[in-house]
């Protein structure tokens, strides 16, 4: 018998943020073997059947969801993701982060430098499931472009850290050096930056939000990709870049060690605009050090395959379900499942 699950995502698609293509993706994953819907919050016990097994996105923001879930049905499974505000911040100083942690029946990292950040007694519950997506070919460049675009892909929030990457815009050197800034300004203090950088520099150009394929595109075709964030809990547009292709310049935060590994070449210290502006000049000029980076990607590349994502997160769930009080009955279902 299929099986209700709701996946509680406080981000939308109109967001067209990490988190929501998290929750869009998963639910793809499960809708061939269950019954997925996504909703911004659990409307609660009096508004129809409950689900079989909850997915909530953010200790914090769905902690309301979580909490009416595992009060009113304490025999059904609830997984938890953890975003970077999570990890990073609320499950430090917020109490209704923490109490998700003790509410959830797992608790899925998107990358596992993350774990030391849990609780000890609570690592048992976590799972490393690292994100995905299609691989899409590269795009040959011809021998001398014109312009060597360097691609930030994110919306203009103060965890992103834009403005470190608008002031490495005035600080390259390469002549062909141009950098892009794909992403919709969630903070106006941060868009008019952005409008004034553009205006001022013509190596910048902030290209405001794009649907999400387009955006993939315009990324294929850069020659790397900046993630200048203060915090990540396990960022979907390093995936992207990887899975397409192009290096990554990264911010030496946890939460992208854990997704590069704690050897890559391309970090730079957050903050440290100069740091990065050297980064990109070396990329663009020096043939060597690119194919170094090149090289560290794509050896994590079969980290982030669709069919190693889809095949946890259904193990995940099956096992829940399998094990839920109740359950015992669900036996030919879930052996079926497992050959999904």
């Amino acid at each position: 018998m299929r099986k209700h699950i709701l996946i509680v995502s406080p981000a939308s698609a109109r967001e067209n943020n990490g988190n929501w293509q998290t929750a869009s993706r998963w639910a793809r994953f499960l809708r061939a073997v269950h019954r997925v819907g996504i909703a911004g919050a659990w409307p609660g016990p009096d508004h129809g059947a409950a689900p079989d097994l909850m997915i909530a996105l953010h200790a914090r923001r769905s902690a309301a969801s979580l909490a009416a879930f595992a009060d009113t049905h304490p025999g059904r499974p609830a997984i938890l993701v953890l975003t970077g505000t999570d990890l990073y911040r609320d499950i430090g100083i917020d109490p209704l982060a923490r109490a998700s942690l003790e509410r959830a029946d797992a608790l899925v990292l998107l990358q596992a430098a993350g774990l030391a950040l849990l609780p000890q007694p609570l690592r048992a519950r976590a799972r490393i499931i690292y994100q995905s997506a299609p691989s899409l070919r590269p795009v040959e460049r011809s021998a001398a472009p014109r312009f060597a675009d360097i691609c930030m892909v994110g919306h203009l929030r103060e965890e992103k850290d834009p403005l470190t990457f608008i002031r490495a815009a005035a600080m390259v050197t390469h002549p062909a050096a141009r950098l892009l800034h794909i992403g919709g300004a969630l903070d106006p203090r941060l868009g008019r930056a952005a409008l004034e950088a553009q205006a001022a520099n013509p190596r910048y150009r902030w290209l405001g939000a794009l649907p999400h394929a387009a955006a993939r595109q315009r990324l294929k075709r850069c020659r790397a990709m900046a993630i200048a964030s203060t915090m990540e809990g396990g960022a979907n547009v390093i995936i992207e870049a990887v899975t397409c292709g192009v290096p990554v310049l990264a911010s030496d935060i946890n939460g992208n060690r854990g997704m590069l590994g704690e050897d890559y070449a391309g970090y730079f210290a957050p903050g440290d605009a100069a740091a990065l502006a050297r980064l990109i000049d070396r990329i663009i000029g020096e043939p060597d050090f690119e194919a170094l980076l090149l090289r560290q990607c794509a050896a994590r590349a079969p980290l982030f395959a669709p069919a190693a994502e889809q095949a946890a997160v259904r193990d995940l769930v099956d096992n829940l379900l399998f094990h839920a009080p109740g359950a015992a009955n669900n036996t030919k279902d879930h052996d079926e499942h497992q050959h999904d």
